[in-house]
């Protein structure tokens, strides 16, 4: 089958699409044959070797976080899905493959796609839609009445981010491009700030909590626009020891790693009286399936930038690092 392969780590020629074996299902797995995947700034991020402190893969592996596609088989005592079934999932926490023909998957990551989606809508929500949920409603607590502010908003989180947190009851300031201000305000954003102008700390202030997609600069001036006691959540920036702790489910040993490189992070959150928490979102079949209920309901919708077939994922890749996306890149197999 054909597969994009990680041989080691570094840039674009670090991984090649190439003729691999079909994987077999384990016990508890499904076979997938996936008609489509997303991409991420993880799967950049991996390649890059920027994440092996997380997880280091045995090279060669074959890369990909998330996919929608049909079974084609099953392990042994798997029960929730039968041949045929139209599926959807993020890939189990410590692996990947799903940019591969075929792709074993544990049957707990996996939902039954909504029958009004098609493949490549369906594969750009896994990873994006839980990260945004998981961010929101279980790490920020967002409810009817609060305040949050989304940087970022026109892209691949974002674009979820701003739905989930309407849906939610909270009033959303995101900061967007002139290219992007239409597409967050049909999203639902309430207030819009152009980055390329303005300057959203003269602008955002009183906000519950800080959803942050681009780390850096922006992160250090969120933690000023968050009420003392609220909460600043970031997938963009230095993990904290929750994340070892609660993301990853790892030891004291990663926790301390990590306390140490976030502890100025910790110490200018402190500073404004705010906590700060970095996310590493997991996989969850049950949570993607609520996430496709609101899509079918038309509550939310995944924004799409671009398909591009499978032959030219690497163009997909470049497009994706460029960082002019608004809303997932798709590829299609």
């Amino acid at each position: 089958m054909r597969a994009f392969v990680l041989t080691k780590y570094g840039g674009p020629e670090a991984a090649v699409l190439r003729d691999v074996p079909r994987p077999s299902p384990r016990p508890g797995e499904v076979l997938v044959r996936v008609h489509a995947a997303g991409l991420n700034p993880v799967d950049f991020k991996t390649r890059e070797g920027k994440l092996k402190v997380v997880q280091r893969y045995a090279l060669p592996v074959v890369m990909g976080n998330e996919l929608a596609g049909t079974v084609e088989a099953l392990g042994e005592g798997v029960t929730r899905f039968a041949v045929g079934d139209r599926v959807f999932g993020r890939m189990a926490k410590a692996a990947m493959g799903a940019f591969a023909d075929y792709a074993a998957v544990p049957e707990d990551v996996l939902a039954t796609m909504p029958p009004s989606l098609d493949f490549e809508t369906a594969a750009a929500i896994p990873l994006a839609g839980l990260t945004a949920l998981q961010a929101l409603r279980d790490e920020l607590h967002l409810r009817a009445g609060s305040r949050v502010f989304i940087p970022g908003g026109a892209g691949g989180v974002g674009t979820f981010a701003i739905q989930i947190a309407k849906w939610l009851g909270a009033e959303v300031t995101t900061t967007a491009s002139p290219r992007g201000k239409a597409l967050v305000e049909r999203l639902g954003a309430d207030v819009v700030i152009d980055y390329t102008a303005q300057r959203f700390e003269d602008h955002v202030s009183g906000m519950d909590g800080v959803f942050d997609l681009i780390g850096g600069e922006t992160l250090e001036q969120a933690f000023g626009v968050v009420k003392r006691g609220g909460t600043v959540v970031s997938v963009a920036a230095l993990p904290e020891p929750q994340t070892a702790l609660k993301d990853l489910g790892r030891g004291m040993g990663l926790a301390a790693l990590f306390w140490a490189v976030s502890w100025r992070l910790r110490a200018q959150a402190r500073k404004h009286g705010v906590r700060y928490r970095f996310l590493f979102m997991h996989p969850s079949g049950a949570e993607l399936a609520e996430l496709g209920q609101l899509v079918e309901t038309r509550q939310l919708t995944p924004v799409i930038d671009r398909v591009v077939p499978f032959e030219a994922i690497g163009d997909a890749f470049a497009y994706l690092e460029s960082g002019r996306a608004k809303g997932k890149v798709v590829v299609r197999m």
